[in-house]
């Protein structure tokens, strides 16, 4: 490819600056930095697809195709800053048969490699919740195994404080029962982010996540018996 993938020290400097100076007319006398740090973030990326594509099936052309705005959507939120502090973006696994999507974030001191369910549709929902409460064994198994532990600690996401709506309060998964999400997140620190290795380890985390991503998959592409 002969581009650097490597994230460079000036790509979380512009994100410090940008924080302290989130306005219109600072961004625009500086768009030309801008342009120069997102390339590198583009490139990152470029060469993090490439790895990932050795091992799954994705439906995302390029680091660019990739990469979220840097833009923020204040139309229906409070904070009215026009620029979001992270460079981000994420990868569509390729045909309906593959499930979960994969995730970066670049942000001083809050990186992160992540994948995942961010929000499933309620049908999605009670269907990954209906076989966790017929035999939640394989989802245990998979959130146990050394690597995922290793590499996640535990999985992560929003719960319901209550019970869901047709489950039982006392049942032996509710634990399990009550996420609305389910994230698999592996911090990173600025060090480790700047390193050579860091798209290999970005890489890897999304290697872990794949006997998760299978479970659902074949959970979410097959009917209630399994067909």
């Amino acid at each position: 490819m002969g581009k650097q993938a490597q994230v460079s020290l000036s790509c979380l400097r512009f994100l410090t600056a940008l924080k302290k100076n989130n306005n219109k007319e600072w961004f625009q006398l500086h768009k030309a930095e801008f342009q120069r740090e997102q390339e590198i973030i583009v490139n990152f990326a470029d060469a993090l697809l490439l790895e990932l594509s050795k091992h799954d099936l994705i439906d995302t052309t390029s680091g660019k195709a990739s990469l979220h705005r840097i833009y923020r959507d204040i139309r229906f939120s409070q904070n009215k800053t026009p620029y979001k502090n992270n460079w981000s973006g994420g990868f569509k696994r390729a045909t309906k048969f593959r499930r979960g999507g994969y995730y970066y974030n670049i942000e001083p001191g809050n990186s992160f490699i992540a994948g995942g369910f961010w929000g499933p549709v309620p049908a999605d929902l009670k269907r990954i919740r209906e076989d966790i409460a017929f035999d939640d064994q394989p989802l245990r198994k998979i959130v146990s195994s050394k690597s995922f532990k290793t590499t996640f600690g535990t999985l992560k996401g929003e719960q319901l404080k209550s019970t869901p709506k047709g489950f039982d309060a006392a049942h032996e998964s509710i634990d399990l029962l009550r996420y609305k999400q389910f994230l698999l997140i592996r911090p990173f620190t600025d060090e480790e982010v700047l390193s050579a290795g860091f798209v290999k380890a970005a890489d890897q985390t999304f290697r872990h996540m794949r006997p998760f991503f299978d479970y659902m998959s074949e959970l979410l592409s097959s009917d209630a018996n399994g067909e």
